[in-house]
């Protein structure tokens, strides 16, 4: 049997679960180590951290902080892995934990966060799915069942230093070619909500005011919804 290399309380704030992390820096700190071909088993949040509800309401949608997007569990260490070298992750069984057996999907509005079809619903909604077995249905879309086939929406490697100051300069010059569109061109660091896992003090606060956001996917991974 695999060992679980992270837990995670959904009854817990994210915030408060040094195993997990919401920026990509260098120095957030390895939560486990694992070596070549090991099996292991990694709980998660969902992206939000809890923050959407199972409920009918999309003003969870409409109000949350993304800022605070995306909560990782991790990270995790490869003992012998150098700087270049290939990773290959095989993700092996991915579900819902048995306690929470459902999902979501929905529009953001337009002033927070938006979307590719923020022009056509540039007002917050929100659906939830529940899961049996592999199927998915929802009671605010009634008649619609279908295999839900749950996947991983962002996973990567974390930066090196020089990696991350070229992300970071990279992003804040595109903002700055329209710095006052709705929604934003992209997203800058931002200290005040960023959860560095393990870090404390001076190097959190260091950490925590150049952390790369993790909304888009870049070089390393990350923001790929892979399927």
């Amino acid at each position: 049997m695999a060992d679980t290399l992270i837990k995670v309380d959904l009854n817990q704030s994210a915030y408060d679960n040094d195993m997990v992390h919401n920026r990509w820096h260098p120095d957030i700190p390895m939560v486990a180590w694992v070596k070549p071909g090991d099996d292991f088993i990694v709980e998660t949040y969902d992206w939000t951290g809890g923050f959407i509800q199972n409920n009918d309401s999309a003003d969870d949608v409409r109000d949350i902080d993304l800022s605070i997007v995306h909560f990782l569990s991790g990270p995790i260490g490869v003992k012998g892995a150098e700087p270049g070298d290939l990773l290959v992750v095989d993700l092996l069984d991915i579900g819902a934990m048995p306690s929470s057996q459902w999902g979501f999907n929905g529009f953001f509005s337009k002033k927070n966060g938006g979307g590719f079809l923020t022009d056509h619903f540039p007002q917050a909604q929100k659906s939830i799915w529940d899961f049996k077995g592999m199927f998915t249905s929802s009671r605010h879309i009634p008649g619609v069942n279908f295999a839900g086939l749950i996947h991983p929406g962002l996973i990567g490697c974390l930066p090196d230093p020089k990696l991350l100051e070229t992300w970071n300069k990279r992003e804040v010059d595109f903002i700055a070619t329209n710095p006052t569109r709705v929604p934003p061109l992209a997203n800058p660091p931002f200290g005040p909500t960023a959860h560095m896992g393990r870090l404390t003090g001076e190097a959190k606060a260091k950490a925590a005011a150049e952390g790369a956001r993790t909304v888009p996917p870049r070089e390393h991974g990350g923001n790929c919804d892979i399927k």
